[in-house]
This record gives C-alpha cells, sequence and structure tokens, in this order.
C-alpha cells in the first residue's frame, strides 16, 4: 500500500509540473492596441515574439525565469525515479516556482509582463492562465514532498535509515531547545555597561577616521594649490 502511493504520488509529481509546462503555452494576457485585443501566451512574454508591422516583443525577465524553473521542477521529479537525492529538490523547486507565479498572478501585469514595443490603449489584463499555473505548480509541490515523506517512511521500514525526516527534525527542535536553555542572558547593568562602551569606541574610531579624511583634504589641497 505504502510503495503504490509513494509511486503514484511521484507519477503525480511528474504530471503537474509537465501540466504547468503545458500552461506556458496558453494566454497569459490580454493587451488592448489601436487595432484591438490580442491575447498573448506565457513563452512569447517569456521569449518574445515577432510582431508583425511593429517589431520584436520584448522578453520578460520574470516570465522567462518561471518558465525556466518549470522545465527544472520538470527533470528533477522525472529524476527521483533514478535518483533518491533529487526527491530532495524537485519539490523545493516547484514550490519556489509556485511561489514566485502566484506573486506574478497577484500583482499588476505592467509589473512582471513587457509589452513594448506594442503601444496599449489601456493596462494589460491577466487571464486565468496565469493563476492555473501557480496553482498547477503547488500541487507538484505537494505531491513531491509526499513522495518525499513516503519513500522515507518505507526505507525506515526496509531497515535502510534509522529516523524518517520528521523524526530527525523532531530531535533537531528538541537539541535546538535544550542548548536554548544553555543560553545565560545578561542583566541590564551588563547590557548598559556593554551598550556604552561600543557606543565609545565607535566615537573614537568615526573621530579618527574624520581627521584622517580631513587631513589627506587638506594635504591634498595643499599639493594642488603648488
Amino acid at each position: 500500500m505504502m510503495k503504490a502511493l509513494n509511486k503514484i504520488s511521484q507519477i503525480l509529481a511528474v504530471a503537474f509540473s509537465a501540466a504547468a509546462v503545458v500552461l506556458f503555452f496558453m494566454p497569459f494576457a490580454e493587451l488592448t492596441t489601436k487595432t484591438g485585443v490580442v491575447d498573448f501566451i506565457g513563452a512569447e512574454f517569456a521569449f518574445g515574439t515577432k510582431i508583425e508591422g511593429v517589431g520584436q516583443l520584448y522578453k520578460s525577465s520574470h516570465i522567462l525565469f518561471c518558465f525556466f524553473l518549470t522545465v527544472i521542477a520538470v527533470l528533477f521529479a522525472g529524476l527521483t525515479f533514478k535518483f533518491k537525492k533529487i526527491r530532495y529538490w524537485a519539490p523545493a523547486v516547484a514550490l519556489a516556482d509556485a511561489i514566485y507565479m502566484l506573486v506574478i498572478s497577484l500583482s499588476r501585469p505592467g509589473m512582471f509582463i513587457d509589452s513594448r514595443p506594442l503601444v496599449l490603449e489601456s493596462a494589460p489584463v491577466y487571464t486565468v492562465f496565469v493563476m492555473l499555473v501557480a496553482v498547477v505548480l503547488f500541487a507538484a509541490a505537494a505531491f513531491g514532498a509526499c513522495h518525499l515523506f513516503v519513500d522515507d517512511y518505507i526505507m525506515v521500514l526496509e531497515g535502510k535509515a534509522k529516523k524518517t525526516i520528521l523524526q530527525r527534525l523532531i530531535l533537531a527542535l528538541r537539541d535546538y531547545k535544550s542548548e536554548l536553555k544553555k543560553i545565560v542572558w545578561p542583566g541590564l547593568n551588563d547590557v548598559v555597561k556593554n551598550t556604552i562602551v561600543v557606543l565609545v569606541i565607535c566615537l573614537i574610531i568615526g573621530a579618527f577616521i574624520w581627521l584622517f579624511d580631513f587631513g589627506l583634504g587638506s594635504l591634498m589641497n595643499f599639493i594642488t594649490k603648488l
């Protein structure tokens, strides 16, 4: 049962990552020009496209970066079938990409897409596909994380690992808590004394730098007058 769940989550992570790449070839925004409303796909914003009678559409570095992240997420998700260590990176990349796309979808289109050299009659408008890319990438990250935790649990059951990721995380937090208890916090008097010492040293160093700068400036003025 656990192995089946592990394999299904792994396949779904690849499928959703690949679906996100496909969505980049769907209309991302509607641009209203003098000739009418024109839809541009995400790949056109990412790589630019030749517009008849106008010229080459400028590339959007944000959309291009997200596209490459999505492709990397697909590659990492696929490589998890071969390399165990990639299972950590696949959901991490998908999650970072999903957050970036979510920020883009919730912001004004003019901040993240470049409509030059087109002359627009009104502000560009996003289509639903921009938000859909973020949702699909979140799903890919979720299934990638599911595969990571389930596969880790299976390795513990088979004796290939001593503790699961959650167990190691809980142990690390307990160690961190125990180390915090060992910290000796300074009293009010010590804080005041140390603060005064730091301020005095800063004033002394600042005065030295000012005198050094003033001396060099005076020397340069003297040399230029000669």
